[in-house]
């Protein structure tokens, strides 16, 4: 009997030598006679494992990691293809308790299917959502959207269905999709993993999309860093379209819709959406000012649905299993599930999908273990390089959008960057000021000028320098950057910057900020 042998191929396990790992697998069966055949999977998230190797067994998936090819000779003399105990043997996959305790709804397929295998996509209710979108009318495609509770997980957070509603009521005779996937956030990679390791589900989200509010075309937009990412679409798209899943006739109900990917090239200023269109166009990258909205004139001047890779990517599990399903996940107005992303100076840096609602002290110590120093953590940036830094006594705080707002904070796309307290949260503050000064697309004034003038102050209070004075300006310049700035480029970088001398005054000479904003 053959045996499957999950490796993975997402950039993490690649990265750590994946592709050797499965090439010894191969040699060894070969060279002992087993009949193996070995499946390169998606990444279940866990990457202090990777790469994770899986061997399906009677009595489930078992796994073993990190795994060199090294590792290989002695999991064969261990008879891992029976489920034989070594030392890099975690049990079955399931019941690892980081896995085991998440809410996998967007990320059900991820790390067990084959991202390129159509049929391994439709045996785990695969294209189940388009099907139904199908029997349905545009408006009721929409309301289902709407009643999910659905917002969008870009970081704007702006409800899905009233988006996808604005462009179905739009009169237009070209209507486009268009999917965000330029994931330029530190500390963020759930886009990446959708693309690499489960793609159908993203084509099919758009799908769904172009059906809803009549667009016939469709483009996903990926940052030039993600190259596996690119090229896993584009063979997926392929694969679809000799299915009748993308084209003319979608399964023969007379709907079109196709796909296609374009690479931007490196800006990070290109997530937001406008900048975006403009890139997609041909153009500089550069913000656009609203109104009008794209929803009314985007792409093209054409209305247009622009929604991140985790939106498009959920509405399959909402259509296939019906708005109440997803609305009954989450809390408050946050509703189903976010993947959340643990990278930096943390002990299992990894993906896990949690209903909305979990604390920040659950996610670094019940799922990411602490710091990877063993050192107190001291600090937790959330939603990328423009959110805030949390001290510990804000840890208890549950993950909702709301919730993060009330203190100050932005969940963003659920990036979570952890730091020590070895870390200097001035330096921090700095770096924030220098991204943005470096990053700005140098439209609009308090973002171009008021970063560089931000990073010369603040050099200023590191060096110590006129620090009371040094301090007020910052301030003021933050002041102006937020309600000046055209975008959240220049309007979100105050938020690292103020929540790093709010928390952590001594880090800024011990001034506090009352005192500070109050010397002449």
């Amino acid at each position: 009997m053959t045996i499957k042998v999950f490796v993975p191929r997402d950039s993490s396990a690649l990265a750590l030598g994946a592709d050797e790992v499965a090439a010894a697998i191969r040699q060894e069966a070969a060279a002992r006679g087993k009949d193996v055949r070995v499946v390169r999977n998606g990444s279940r998230g866990m990457f202090w494992l990777e790469p994770m190797v899986e061997v399906d067994t009677p009595h489930g998936r078992m796994a073993y990691g990190p795994v060199s090819a090294a590792d290989v000779a002695g999991l064969f003399q261990a008879d891992f293809l029976q489920g034989g105990t070594h030392r890099l043997s975690h049990g079955l996959t399931e019941e690892i308790p980081y896995l085991k305790k998440q809410e996998r709804l967007t990320f059900a397929r991820v790390g067990i299917t084959d991202p390129l295998s159509l049929d391994d996509y439709l045996a785990h209710e695969g294209y189940a959502g388009l099907r139904k979108a199908l029997a349905l009318r545009p408006e009721q495609i929409v309301q289902e959207v709407i009643d999910s509770g659905l917002r969008g997980r870009g970081g704007a957070a702006f409800p899905t269905g009233i988006k996808w509603k604005t462009v179905l009521a739009a009169q237009a005779g070209q209507k486009y999709i268009v999917c965000n996937a330029d994931e330029g956030d530190s500390g963020t990679f759930s886009d990446r993993m959708v693309m690499e390791d489960d793609p159908f589900m993203l084509i099919e989200g758009m799908t769904i999309a172009g059906i809803a509010v009549g667009a016939t075309q469709g483009y996903i937009y990926v940052r030039s860093e993600y190259p596996h990412a690119v090229a896993a679409l584009r063979e997926a798209i392929v694969i679809a379209r000799k299915r009748n899943y993308l084209g003319a006739d979608l399964l023969g109900a007379g709907k079109r819709f196709d796909l296609e990917v374009r690479v931007g090239a490196g800006s990070y200023v290109c997530g937001e959406e406008t900048a975006l269109l403009e890139s997609l166009e041909g153009k500089r990258g550069i913000v656009r000012a609203k109104p009008p909205l794209p929803a009314m004139s985007g792409l093209f001047g054409r209305p247009t649905v622009i929604n991140n890779v985790i939106s498009l990517a959920t509405v399959p599990v909402i259509l296939a299993r019906g708005a109440k399903f997803y609305e009954n996940f989450g809390m408050g107005r946050s509703r189903g599930t976010l993947p959340i992303q643990l990278a930096g100076n943390v002990r299992r840096g990894g993906l896990v999908e949690k209903a909305f609602g979990v604390t920040l002290r659950d996610m670094l110590y019940s799922f990411g273990g602490g710091s990877a120093s063993g050192r107190p953590i001291r600090a937790v940036q959330v939603g990328g390089p423009l959110g805030a830094y949390l001290p510990e006594s804000q840890f208890d705080t549950p993950l909702d959008y709301e919730a993060l707002i009330a203190i100050g904070g932005t969940l963003g796309h659920g990036g979570m960057v952890v730091f020590d307290d070895s870390a200097d949260m001035a330096r921090q503050a700095r770096y924030a000021m220098q991204f943005c000064a470096v990053e700005s697309c140098g439209k609009c004034t308090p973002c171009r000028i008021g970063s560089i003038r931000g990073v010369e102050a603040i050099d200023k209070i590191i060096e110590g320098r006129d620090r009371p004075q040094q301090i007020r300006l910052v301030r003021d310049l933050c002041d102006l950057m937020l309600n000046g700035s055209l975008c959240a480029m220049g309007g979100m970088t105050p938020f690292p910057v103020l929540s790093a001398m709010n928390h952590f005054p001594e880090d800024f000479g011990g001034i506090p900020s009352d005192q500070a904003a109050g010397q002449k």
